[in-house]
């Protein structure tokens, strides 16, 4: 039986989103923008969605800030705390250019960003001994990368709220209150754009359905 399709789906490569997106066994592409995560306390949650993301003085890959695209990753930090206290942001990531820590002593495990790398990659089930749980785990230089849109996880449903809202203000707040010239989110696609630079728009040539050009994913209704 033949199947007909009328329509597109976009596959994220690491240069844009939404689409399908890559998993984390799959190298981030450089320059490319990621959903990826973020295992904290309540308490630093608020802090870091307030001021942003600060640098840690070391760890597995030296300074930097620590994020997956493993959700499950995230979910287990802070280590050796209260599942009651934590809370499991989601960012989006600009990684930049990209290096591949694979191995445990690595030339470059502390040293690459003094190299021009953004962001250190260590792939899952690598066997590294100094990543025990065989989980993906990346370091972003730079906090600047590293950008919370959402609470992925949380205690109870009143902290997720609490900490949403203040997502919610710290957005405003850049957006500029909402006055004029803000960012607006064109209807179809539902990605920012600017006022007065309206998403272009047309007619599906299979189903006729108003449609964006930058929507990642369409899938004709129309019947054969």
């Amino acid at each position: 039986m033949s199947v007909q399709f009328s329509g597109w789906e976009v596959v994220d490569d690491g240069a844009s989103f939404p689409g399908v997106k890559l998993g984390s066994s799959q190298k981030p592409q450089n320059r490319g923008v990621y959903t990826m995560y973020h295992g904290t306390s309540v308490a630093n949650a608020r802090l870091i969605i307030a001021n942003g993301f600060k640098q840690s003085s070391g760890g597995t890959l030296g300074r930097g800030v620590y994020v997956s695209r493993d959700k499950s990753k995230a979910s287990s930090y802070p280590l050796n705390s209260n599942p009651s206290d934590r809370v499991v942001l989601e960012l989006r990531v600009r990684v930049g250019r990209v290096k591949r820590i694979d191995k445990d002593n690595h030339p470059m495990q502390f040293t690459w960003s003094s190299h021009g790398y953004d962001t250190a990659w260590v792939p899952p089930n690598c066997g590294m001994k100094a990543v025990p749980s065989g989980r993906e785990e990346d370091c972003v230089f730079d906090p600047k990368r590293v950008k919370v849109v959402g609470i992925a996880k949380a205690p109870n449903t009143t902290i997720e709220k609490e900490l949403q809202q203040l997502i919610g203000k710290r957005s405003r707040r850049k957006d500029g209150g909402g006055g004029g010239g803000g960012a607006h989110v064109c209807s179809l696609c539902k990605r920012k754009t600017q006022q007065g630079a309206q998403h272009d728009k047309q007619q599906c040539w299979k189903c006729g359905k108003n449609i964006c050009i930058l929507m990642s994913k369409h899938f004709c209704s129309a019947k054969p």
